[in-house]
């Protein structure tokens, strides 16, 4: 009988959003999952719910990181097969106004929490495993009012092709997954406004942006199937990388106009 696989998801906080769902998804098929997140509380929910264990950590803290997965690792009883690094948040900004504070704050969150994620992460695995990113379509098509987001979303999606040339002599494969707008919680405010969600979904060839679920199983697949896959960033987005993004101000216009949710 093969031994049960091992993963951990760091940034599985908030119920319903991508690391949620996918610690959920990796669960379902059967493996053990040590989740983590700044609300130990609700990363604690998640644990009972799927079987698995919870952490507190902040990703911007390198020695939290470090000892979320020198804890799993102990907990799980074994070498780690898959990480998720799913941790990460939006920081809007012009280049010209944007505060030293949240520059830094984006960088901090977007890019230097998935080098400090990788690093230890890559030292608690076992070779031949499988390690996921979460990129952002910011990263690669310009969103105004974005480019802080943006360029450290751009700078993971390089840091995973260095990560995969220097884990390849171990078989760890590393990869990303790049959505555009996910239906998670926090998102529907925009998604299920009906002027504000129809301006997005207008650019999106598919017609509507990603669920959790169909972005979580683009990430169970990237970390657990494809052994032959790595350096790779893949799109889940319904194509809208294929087209120009959405009018960031026609957006915040129909917000402003209608803003409370609730009235849908």
């Amino acid at each position: 009988m093969a031994e049960q696989k091992t993963a951990i998801v760091l940034g599985a906080s908030e119920e319903g959003g991508t690391g949620w769902v996918t610690a959920q998804t990796l669960a379902a098929r059967g493996v053990r999952v040590a989740v983590a997140a700044r609300r130990v509380d609700k990363a604690a929910a998640l644990a009972k719910a799927i079987g698995g264990v919870a952490f507190q950590c902040d990703a911007t803290q390198e020695n939290e990181v470090e000892v979320f997965v020198r804890a799993a690792r102990a907990a799980l009883g074994a070498p780690i097969d898959y990480a998720v690094m799913a941790a990460g948040a939006g920081v809007s900004g012009m280049i010209d106004d944007i505060s030293e504070a949240e520059l830094r704050r984006s960088f901090d969150l977007n890019y230097f929490a998935s080098v400090y994620f990788v690093r230890h992460a890559a030292r608690a695995m076992a070779d031949g495993g499988g390690m996921v990113l979460m990129s952002s379509i910011a990263g690669v098509n310009a969103w105004p009012g974005y480019f802080a987001y943006g360029g450290a979303k751009a700078a993971l999606q390089m840091l995973v092709k260095y990560a995969a040339l220097e884990y390849a002599p171990r078989n760890i494969r590393v990869n990303a997954v790049c959505p555009g707008p996910i239906q998670t919680p926090a998102a529907m405010s925009l998604l299920a406004h009906p002027e504000a969600g129809a301006i997005a979904a207008a650019e999106m060839p598919l017609g509507r942006a990603s669920t959790p679920a169909e972005v979580a199983e683009a990430v169970a697949w990237l970390a657990t199937a494809p052994s032959w896959v790595t350096g790779e960033t893949l799109h889940v987005d319904g194509g809208l990388h294929l087209r120009r993004p959405p009018d960031v101000d026609a957006i915040r216009a129909a917000l402003k106009a209608r803003p409370r949710a609730d009235k849908y």
